[in-house]
């Protein structure tokens, strides 16, 4: 029987449209741009200057502090320019302009189709790889895989969850990963389980991708019995850190606390295949999968896109915006962020482009709340949304605090409740940065 968590979720439509599009190659691009902030923590530093002739999967740009990340050229070429440019949301940062000369790639990347299974790295050295190879989690944080694997004092990793379930509606490319590339990334979850120095992994897949979990339980089954495939069932947000750890082991992670506090570490599968092209490939995260998809799309794709492609050359790969798209959103519906810079360029963590109509898009009027509960009901983490939202917008930081609002996860689910339209998540959210800025703060007892 498939698990889940105990608290809220909600069942909007799946709608996995672009499931059968096996993965291509995006094609090269002219102009890479290359930003520096593509993780959690700092920007990291540019070694390159104009003038200067890269290759595909040259160190570019080094991390600059303990929660940052190394870059690496997606292209090979001249570096036209290092400069501020804008991203998605239009807040200027540091890119690398690399004007795309061929496609000549690194000596030490290996580029062959063999699964290389036997891992010959220790556990330290592995970690050392990930970090010189730039992994980050690429299940939406992007936060670095080698800070991830690396347990404070006094924390012990006793079980690696790996996060399959995709419960954001429309994005595919974790299926298409899992079911054609399984075996790469059963190997980058043994890479972990060394590196965390943990016997036992669990591998967890919502229940509408059978074909995915039937595939990994017969390799997983004969060549790696230490790591089990769990189905879970289909709800969001049933892949959020908090909601799968319960699911998969009935512990529940404390308010403000990290999974590593129940002694688990959760990483996605696009970061275990990753990982595994850098362990045994000794290749740099410079590409990823990328689904593009909406209902007033002719044709779905999935793409392995090189970082550094701008919105507006996705756009033109696939014939252009459809005629009654209105908004473009990297991610997906709930959680996503919305493109407002089609000359913007996707990063590491780039997942999905959402294509949505004008009626996808409209908001209802806002109405007076009527007392339902749904919200509450809705919430996967216990809050109460309602009154969360009453003492945001009346600025009561205090009472927030004690109404637990740093524990929101942001799903949307009570936004996606609310039969008054009222923007619950837009309120809470402002007032969940307050408040963990003023407990950040505060001197540590």
């Amino acid at each position: 029987m498939s698990k889940t968590f105990s608290l809220g979720g909600i069942h909007p439509h799946d709608n996995k449209i672009s499931a059968a599009a096996s993965i291509e190659n995006f094609p090269l691009v002219d102009t890479a741009y290359i930003s520096m902030s593509q993780h959690l923590g700092a920007p990291a530093e540019p070694v390159v200057a104009k003038g200067d002739i890269v290759k595909v999967g040259q160190l570019i740009a080094k991390s600059s502090g303990f929660i940052s990340a190394n870059i690496h050229s997606s292209v090979s070429g001249v570096v036209s320019s290092v400069e501020l440019l804008p991203d998605l949301s239009g807040t200027m940062v540091q890119h690398v302009v690399i004007k795309v000369d061929g496609d000549v790639w690194m000596e030490n990347i290996d580029r062959s189709e063999e699964i290389v299974g036997e891992i010959k790295l220790s556990g330290p050295e592995i970690i050392a790889k990930i970090a010189e190879c730039g992994i980050v989690g690429l299940g939406g944080a992007a936060f670095p895989t080698n800070i991830k694997l690396s347990p404070p004092p006094g924390k012990k990793a006793e079980y690696l969850i790996i996060n399959g379930a995709e419960c954001e509606p429309y994005l595919t490319s974790d299926y298409r990963i899992m079911v054609e590339s399984p075996e790469q990334i059963l190997i980058g979850t043994k890479i972990m389980m060394r590196a965390l120095n943990v016997k036992n992994a669990y591998f967890g897949v919502e229940d509408n991708k059978p074909k995915a979990i039937k595939l990994l339980k017969k390799i997983a089954g004969k060549n790696y019995p230490e790591i089990k495939i769990v189905p879970l069932t289909k709800r969001y947000p049933q892949g959020g850190e908090k909601q799968m750890i319960e699911a998969i082991t009935g512990r529940q992670v404390p308010s403000m606390g990290l999974p590593i506090d129940v002694g688990v570490v959760v990483q996605n599968v696009g970061t275990a295949l990753a990982v595994y092209e850098a362990v045994q490939k000794n290749k740099p995260l410079f590409d990823g999968i990328v689904t593009i998809t909406g209902n007033c799309m002719t044709e779905q794709r999935n793409f392995r896109l090189r970082v550094g492609t701008t919105f507006d050359t996705m756009m033109y790969a696939i014939g252009g915006l459809p005629k009654d798209a209105v908004k473009l959103i990297s991610g997906g519906p709930m959680m996503g962020k919305a493109v407002c810079r089609m000359d913007a360029a996707s990063v590491k963590s780039t997942s999905a482009l959402l294509l949505l109509t004008e009626a996808e898009t409209k908001r209802g009027v806002e109405s007076n709340c009527i007392r339902c509960a749904k919200c509450v009901d809705a919430c996967p983490m216990g809050l109460e949304p309602y009154l969360l939202n009453r003492l945001s917008r009346a600025d009561r930081i205090e009472d927030l605090e004690e109404h637990m609002v740093h524990d929101c996860i942001e799903c949307g689910c009570c936004l996606y409740t609310c039969p008054s339209n009222i923007p619950l998540l837009d309120t809470i959210r402002l007032s969940k940065a307050q408040v963990i800025k003023i407990i950040r703060s505060r001197p540590k007892k």
